[in-house]
């Protein structure tokens, strides 16, 4: 099976097209650095910059693929509106037309649980349940995406929307909290947020058992998670455990700390280049408020359930030397 993986140069991405390099992946991205060093290991490699449509040369180039795994997104809780339309939803229309254009019969696109979020306690969230107001471009802009994906039949399209993502390499959740804890105390409310992250071989064994299915699994929307509800305070203690991060606490009222942060984005959004506030009121709310989502639906479809506890999850990524083999 030749299987195309998008945001390869990334770090779920490159976690997947390795652990798919025996069974013909073919890694892109934009970062040609990234590319060359996922070359050296043995893996096809094809630049692509898919906010623009796809050039017939780099098609011809890359070749048939039988599926398209697309990890590729601008993922962060801050940003300009355009560069996220350009990033998830023009990329996502981009390479579907290309997916086509390869022959593929399967597209599998890694979405986020933040189509979910609200602020409010949320546990055992289905997949049905999308908030009636998302809380950042990124999960609205990524819900678009997959009604984009899903209108594309032929293509047998799968979405899957795991929930914060961690393991080694990571340059995102676990290395951001802790770069929090560095600088300053941090926020802790009263009750504390929990919620199921995964760890990243989870996701990468939902994306094989999602290539693996049948033509008659198409069309569908599934949780992916670590089924584990864990508070964020215990989540980040941990961590920074790990890394001998010294952890100081700020005990605030959510209230008063929550109408502060969006008056300091207001004032962020005004300002030349719109730079990130330091905090935002999704951060606020995750460590506020309980979201845990319902694996039923996965298990039933692929016959997937998380294997990766979060204390594994942990151990794997800060095991000696993980965090440096795991990153490009």
């Amino acid at each position: 099976m030749a299987v195309l993986v998008t945001g390869a140069t990334g770090f779920l991405g490159a976690h997947l097209a390795l652990a798919l390099r025996d069974q013909g992946a073919i890694a892109t991205g934009r970062d040609r650095a990234k590319l060359a060093r996922l070359a050296a290991m043995g893996l096809p490699t094809s630049r692509l910059d898919l906010a623009y449509p796809v050039p017939a040369a780099d098609r011809d180039r890359i070749g048939p693929v039988d599926a398209v795994v697309h990890c590729a997104a601008l993922s962060s809780p801050w940003g300009r509106d355009a560069a996220f339309e350009a990033a998830n939803v023009t990329a996502t229309r981009n390479l579907l037309h290309l997916a086509r254009e390869l022959g593929a019969r399967r597209f599998v696109f890694v979405s986020t649980a933040s189509v979910y979020f609200q602020f409010c306690d949320q546990d055992g969230v289905s997949e049905a349940q999308i908030a009636p107001r998302f809380v950042n471009a990124y999960a609205r802009t990524k819900y678009a995406a997959e009604r984009e994906v899903l209108t594309h039949n032929d293509l047998h399209p799968i979405v899957l929307r795991p929930r914060g993502i961690y393991g080694a390499g990571d340059t995102a959740l676990l290395p951001r909290l802790m770069r929090v804890a560095q600088r300053r105390a941090v926020p802790r409310f009263s009750p504390a947020g929990a919620t199921d992250i995964t760890h990243v071989d989870d996701v990468i064994n939902a994306c094989q058992c999602a290539l693996a299915a049948g033509p008659d699994v198409s069309g569908e929307v599934l949780n992916i998670s670590g089924g584990q509800g864990v508070t964020l305070p215990d989540i980040i203690a941990a961590a920074c455990a790990q890394c001998d991060v010294p952890l100081r606490w700020r005990d605030l009222p959510f209230g008063p700390a929550l109408a502060a942060v969006r008056a300091m984005e207001q004032v962020a959004k005004a300002w030349p280049g719109q730079p990130e506030p330091p905090a935002t009121a999704y951060a606020l709310g995750i460590l506020r408020y309980r979201q845990t989502m319902n694996l039923e639906r996965v298990k039933t479809v692929l016959g997937w359930q998380p294997q990766i506890s979060f204390e594994e999850g942990l151990r794997r990524t800060f095991a000696e030397g993980a965090m440096r083999q795991g990153a490009l």
